[in-house]
């Protein structure tokens, strides 16, 4: 299941022969409505965050170290570029943005820069919003280029990657059959983040004073082992692996979630 209709295209190449595999070209957030999930599932893989052929492909509009149009969209046959956002946006909607989906301390400075650039002429390339960025805050950090964090930000908005996180996670565990196995696979801290506080919370969800014992729901997940993080031999494999972080969970034979 992927939004991205090239993805989709990829594995029907490899996969459309093999009767094992079902190929659904949706978001991960809408796995409950698959006629595979009615009996339940006893295993669901997030791999999350934008992929290499994405990166890779300027004419996606994901990456500053190429041309391309601003696009960053999943799936390009929906929603709005992030050319078209920043066009409309106001600058406490992009510093906010910016903030929150990539902890850019400079979020406000960038803001203002791109609604005074916009004013101007339209942000239209990758290479015109990383050259922006560049030359309003600097080269602060060694061996990082000055836009990584506000390109993160953008993807995240403009997919809406944590809304959609967040209801794959819920879906994951309505769909896990009892004792079946949620594995996640985040890229960087801000999806970690999301991944350990919803497994933590189904883990071990808070007793409120006063509240009776026999009715508290028992933890719908337990947690399988500690985070994985790729080796020596993987990253020299595949170095954009180096800040993956797999974290897995098995859903309880009875208890929250267990029907």
């Amino acid at each position: 299941m992927d939004r991205d209709p090239e993805a989709i295209a990829a594995a029907q190449a490899e996969f459309a022969q093999d009767p094992r595999v079902a190929i659904r070209h949706a978001n991960f957030a809408e796995m409950a409505a698959w006629p595979e999930a009615a009996a339940g599932l006893d295993g669901v893989l997030l791999d999350l965050g934008v992929s290499s052929p994405q990166l890779d492909d300027p004419a996606r509009g994901f990456s500053f170290q190429s041309e391309g149009p601003l696009d960053m969209r999943m799936d390009p046959t929906q929603g709005t570029s992030a050319a078209q956002w920043l066009a409309t946006a106001d600058e406490k909607e992009i510093a906010d943005v910016l903030w929150r989906h990539g902890e850019e301390r400079m979020s406000r400075r960038i803001a203002r820069a791109i609604v005074e650039r916009e004013r101007e002429r339209p942000l239209a390339t990758t290479r015109d919003l990383a050259e922006l960025v560049a030359k309003t805050i600097g080269h602060r950090e060694r061996n990082k280029h000055p836009a990584t964090r506000t390109f993160q930000a953008l993807r995240i908005h403009v997919n809406d990657e944590f809304g959609a996180l967040e209801r794959g996670l819920d879906a994951a565990l309505r769909c896990l059959k009892p004792g079946g196995r949620l594995a996640v696979i985040s890229f960087h801290s801000l999806e970690d983040r999301v991944v350990k506080q919803f497994i933590r919370g189904e883990v071990a969800r808070p007793v409120r004073r006063g509240l009776p014992l026999p009715d508290v729901a028992p933890p719908a997940l337990v947690a399988v082992g500690k985070a994985q993080f790729a080796g020596d031999s993987e990253l020299v494999m595949n170095p954009r692996a180096r800040s993956a972080v797999l974290r897995v969970a098995q859903k309880r034979a009875s208890g929250a979630g267990a029907t």
